[in-house]
């Protein structure tokens, strides 16, 4: 569980750096499945398998300055790992964007392969 629990932080430090493409992909199986619950931005859930994950961070290159993963707790049970998470993101054009994360990351073979977001944004700044 300590390894899942390394790996699991290690995987939100290179998303939050900007990791894109093969450099992301190393923390992910092939099969890789994420799973957003509705949301402000998805209202109705959203799923996505590898390609349109690295698709959408190579997207966010475009539209995020920065972003910052604030890991408040963590919790591992078998080859699960939970992490409460505040995240800040800062777009190019000025606007900073706030979240109250719970993601539920699930191992196999020393890689995720699935995660499961709770995203709680705070009230949008103008845009």
């Amino acid at each position: 569980m300590e390894a899942n629990t390394e790996l699991a932080l290690r995987y939100h430090a290179a998303v939050a750096s900007g990791a894109i493409g093969a450099d992301l992909a190393a923390y992910l199986t092939p099969d890789f499945v994420h799973h957003e619950l509705p949301n402000l931005f998805f209202p109705d859930g959203n799923l996505s398998d590898l390609p349109a994950v690295l698709a959408a961070a190579e997207r966010g290159q475009g539209k995020l300055a920065s972003q910052t993963y604030r890991v408040r707790n963590t919790v591992a049970c078998g080859d699960t790992v939970a992490l409460e998470i505040e995240w800040t993101g800062t777009l190019k054009s000025g606007p900073t964007l706030r979240a109250h994360i719970a993601t539920f990351l699930d191992f196999r073979d020393g890689k995720i392969c699935g995660q499961r977001n709770y995203d709680c944004y705070e009230k949008l700044p103008d845009l």
